[in-house]
């Protein structure tokens, strides 16, 4: 890979490491909403959206469209979609439940019978860090605010 290309992704994750930044992309997998109902969803002031959504814009993790004086944003692309989704569905497996986007998933009684490993929760105790069951689980709820589900296809590729 072209260091270049490294540098890009690099600054797509980036972009990627603020909570609300992830949070308004989620927002926006499979629909265009303004500044003041993206600040709505995301319980952030407008201001402050805007400022991380002109970040996103210059990442290109988003474009806009201008209808008289509202800005509509949307994701650039299906691949930003898709990066989201995976990033989201990710985290949901660090809990200790059923991965809220598997919970339809056939295969899922045969998961809940697995124990899950504890060395990942006995490294952060050593840490000095409490479990991710006690730290607050943004991504699990954004998951579960989502009301649009993904594609059986987008489901089936992870």
């Amino acid at each position: 890979m072209p260091i270049e290309q490294a540098e890009l992704a690099v600054e797509v994750f980036r972009m990627l490491s603020d909570t609300t930044r992830v949070r308004l992309l989620w927002e926006l997998i499979d629909q265009e909403l303004a500044v003041n109902e993206l600040a709505a969803r995301v319980g952030k002031p407008a201001p402050s959206v805007s400022q991380h959504l002109a970040k996103l814009r210059m990442a290109r993790l988003v474009r806009t469209r201008r209808e008289r004086t509202q800005v509509f944003y949307r994701l650039e692309n299906e691949h930003v979609a898709q990066l989201v989704r995976d990033s989201v569905y990710n985290a949901e497996h660090a809990g200790h439940e059923v991965p809220r986007h598997h919970v339809d998933d056939e295969h899922v009684a045969a998961l809940e019978s697995v124990p899950r490993s504890r060395s990942g929760l006995q490294s952060l105790s050593r840490s000095g860090m409490s479990s991710p069951a006690e730290q607050p689980q943004p991504a699990r709820t954004i998951a579960r605010a989502r009301t649009t589900a993904a594609s059986p296809a987008t489901n089936a590729s992870h």
